[in-house]
């Protein structure tokens, strides 16, 4: 990816790709599966500004596995490639 840094406390998410097989052994068609809500981050921002002057650290970091909302964030594309950008507050979990 070419580089890229996201402003304030916004965050670059790549989509990881979700099974196509359900438990049963059912293999899902991609036009029936629906957008994976969990994805890598690839860049974030510097953080947001307060109020007071000071900026909050975003808390996520290139390279966590992390899961956000169905509609959250923008669609863009980079050097061929899907990524989101979104804010963090549309982040709604860390993957350990």
């Amino acid at each position: 990816m070419s580089s890229i840094r996201p402003l304030h406390d916004r965050v670059v998410i790549q989509r990881l790709e979700e099974e196509r097989t359900s438990p049963g052994g059912i293999v899902i068609p991609e036009t029936a599966a629906e957008k994976p809500m969990k994805g890598k981050v690839i860049a974030v921002g510097n953080g947001k500004m307060l109020d007071n002057g000071e900026r909050r650290p975003v808390e996520v970091s290139v390279g966590d596995q992390v899961l956000f909302g169905k509609y959250s964030g923008t669609e863009v594309k980079i050097d061929g490639e899907d990524y989101l950008v979104m804010r963090e507050d549309d982040i709604m979990a860390v993957f350990q």
